[in-house]
């Protein structure tokens, strides 16, 4: 992805909190010069990527296949010493080009509720996975929403209006993407401890964060990018 790209995906998705009045903690207002002084009472922060995160999984084509990611809490699966026990994150898509989304994929330990919190309609694709990590295509899928019992066919695409969610379990492939013409969706996701290094399995190979190409100057530093500081 560009620079250029991020920078400006981050703009209108810090436009639609602001709009749903969705005010971020004060480490998604840092700019790189306000994290050039920081110092030893951000190392939670950065140890458990707290932040931004675009990404366009490696597609090049981030109207279709991509997010802007905001990590609002987490700990470590290494050391729970760090951080908290739990995760949450928002997540935001933009429906003016195409169904953005985040392509099919699983964790192998994370429990997650994904919450329409606000703006257009969240669109869930739902299979079971094979014991050596293929799609199941053939048997039905039980999954919960808001606390009520669903068993669907696999394959289905749930529509998850907003103020409502889903929860997904381990080993259960999901898609998540905005439905085109219902507006800029905000999902939030409550979750166990998030590891992005160990914890997909996507259907398809991806790069969970992109090279970046440096058209411009960065606005914003993105959690994976702490180090570089």
């Amino acid at each position: 992805m560009k620079r250029s790209q991020i920078n400006a995906a981050i703009d209108k998705a810090m436009a639609a909190c602001r709009k749903n009045n969705f005010t971020l903690p004060c480490f998604g207002y840092f700019t790189p010069a306000d994290w050039k002084t920081k110092g030893e009472e951000c190392k939670t922060i950065v140890d458990v990527m707290l932040g931004w995160d675009v990404t366009d999984f490696g597609s090049g084509d981030f109207d279709r296949v991509g997010a802007v990611l905001f990590t609002l809490r987490n700990g470590s699966c290494k050391d729970p010493s760090i951080g908290v026990p739990y995760a949450e994150k928002l997540m935001m898509f933009d429906d003016t080009v195409a169904e953005q989304e985040i392509p099919l994929h699983f964790h192998f330990r994370k429990h997650e509720d994904i919450i329409n919190r606000a703006g257009g309609t969240m669109c869930v694709q739902l299979f079971g996975s094979t014991p050596d990590g293929d799609l199941d295509r053939e048997h039905e899928i039980v999954v919960y929403t808001d606390g009520i019992r669903n068993v669907v066919p696999a394959g289905t695409v749930m529509e998850i209006t907003t103020g409502n969610s889903i929860t997904l379990t381990p080993g259960l492939y999901h898609r998540i993407f905005v439905k085109k013409g219902t507006g800029m969706l905000i999902a939030g996701e409550v979750s166990s401890i998030n590891d992005d290094h160990i914890d997909n399995r996507f259907y398809e190979t991806t790069a969970r964060f992109c090279a970046v190409e440096e058209d411009e100057p960065k606005r914003y530093i993105l959690a994976n990018e702490y180090e570089g500081i």
